[in-house]
């Protein structure tokens, strides 16, 4: 493996960097969590968005800390093969590829479902506002994750400016009656509406996987995560505040409640204003993704985990298009899958959860093995390890998808000593009969002299 110092560096700058990394946590849980949140735990919901925020510093950290020092297309899947083997990784980048990317054709729909919900036009349009907000993202990676970071700055910039003119025009609505009482089903409702944020907050792996493609990882990657952090906390929490105090005990009601909270401020500007932001949303998930996933199956290639073939682009500052081409087919196959459920997103939600719980236990793992023993970044992934472990005991009837795909990650690992079995026997059989062919050749001229 090269020195990661001797290694080209790519093109992102800290603000392109960023804009992807707000995108790949500022997901579409934005449309819907602060309603769901506030339906379980009341007012005491902006307690779970606090403690989340305060829970996911140690994993940001942490990836932030690997991802500056082993800058690598790999990203999580390259941790754990320097620090677990082959097998760890292969199982590590096949959950992403193959198990997160099934959360893309649902960040599709959800989009479509929610500006069929804002339009008021036919729910079977949803399936074709899907492929509308699938298509895009595929044809700017196809361009280079330079070109897909600025594309994801103006993305990330209107999406800011739409939620921060959402909360304005909703503030004046807020009552102080809304938040009491404060608990309304106990501690346990904040617990649930922590698990529920947990997912809002998860994507902090995606910038591994995009961590080469920086002019300087070591300062930029660091500064991009601790903005996202503080960006997307911020607007989870202040949008909490705004959904309690101004919907009151209708914030969970509505299937759609960020439209209700535009609504009381402008009714007019409320349902373009929403439409919009979840088109954004859709859109700059998947293009922060689409760059995560083509980048790891390039690298997956390179390690020979996948077909060479796919291994183009996988070095910084490369066009990984055949990669991308084959999470295309990836996502296709998920979306057809969908189709044929009825636009069911319960299965595939749980191949995706599953998949990022796994990764994050096992990423975790290899953190405290690379990392020097009580650094802090060494401690940070101490902690974020006790959480994962926490997250893997809650979602443990739900791992199934991602232990067969850890299954097959270790059928390659036996095929392949199989057939590298199969080689050395036959190499030694090879070497035996010249072996004995020059033994026969020599008793021969020595019976003839």
């Amino acid at each position: 493996m090269a020195s990661h110092t001797d290694a080209p560096r790519g093109t992102l700058g800290v603000v392109q960097g960023t804009a992807l990394y707000i995108a790949s946590v500022l997901g579409t849980g934005l449309l819907v969590l602060p309603g769901l949140a506030a339906e379980v735990a009341g007012p005491a919901s902006i307690v779970a968005v606090l403690a989340v925020i305060g829970l996911s510093i140690p994993l940001a950290g942490t990836f932030a800390v690997l991802a500056a020092r082993y800058p690598d297309p790999g990203g999580v899947a390259s941790y754990v093969r320097r620090a677990l083997g082959g097998t760890a990784a292969r199982m590590t980048g096949y959950w992403f590829l193959f198990g997160v990317c099934a959360g893309a054709p649902v960040v599709a729909v959800l989009g479509g479902e929610y500006v069929v919900a804002v339009l008021g036009v036919d729910r079977a349009l949803v399936p074709v506002l899907a492929l509308a907000i699938l298509v895009p993202p595929f044809a700017i990676n196809a361009f280079g994750v330079r070109v897909a970071g600025w594309v994801q700055f103006v993305l990330t910039a209107l999406l800011l400016t739409v939620v921060v003119g959402v909360v304005a025009l909703a503030a004046p609505s807020v009552e102080p009656q809304n938040f009491t009482p404060f608990l309304p089903n106990g501690w346990m409702g904040v617990g649930t509406a922590v698990s529920l944020f947990v997912w809002a907050f998860a994507g902090w792996e995606v910038g591994t996987h995009i961590s080469g493609e920086f002019r300087d990882p070591r300062r930029a990657i660091p500064i991009g995560t601790a903005i996202a952090l503080v960006v997307t906390g911020v607007c989870y929490l202040v949008l909490q505040v705004v959904t309690v105090g101004a919907l009151g005990d209708e914030a969970g009601g509505g299937a759609v409640p960020l439209l209700e909270l535009a609504r009381l401020g402008s009714p007019g500007f409320g349902a373009a204003a929403v439409g919009a932001i979840a088109a954004i949303v859709a859109l700059g998930v998947m293009n922060a993704y689409l760059a995560a996933f083509s980048k790891l199956g390039a690298s997956l290639a390179a390690n020979g985990d996948l077909p060479r073939w796919f291994a183009a682009g996988a070095e910084s500052g490369g066009v990984p298009r055949r990669a991308l081409s084959l999470t295309g087919v990836v996502v296709v196959v998920y979306f057809a899958l969908m189709l044929w459920a009825g636009l069911d997103l319960t299965p595939f939600i749980l191949v995706h959860t599953s998949s990022m719980v796994a990764i994050y236990a096992v990423g975790m793992v290899a953190a405290l093995r690379l990392l020097r023993p009580r650094t802090a970044g060494w401690w940070m992934a101490l902690v974020a390890a006790v959480l994962c472990a926490g997250m893997l005991a809650l979602a443990i009837g739900s791992l199934l998808p991602a232990a067969i795909l850890a299954a097959a990650a270790v059928t390659v690992t036996l095929v392949r000593r199989r057939r590298r079995a199969r080689t050395a026997a036959a190499l030694s059989a090879e070497v035996k009969a010249a072996e004995e062919s020059t033994s026969s050749l020599g008793a021969t001229r020595s019976g003839t002299m």
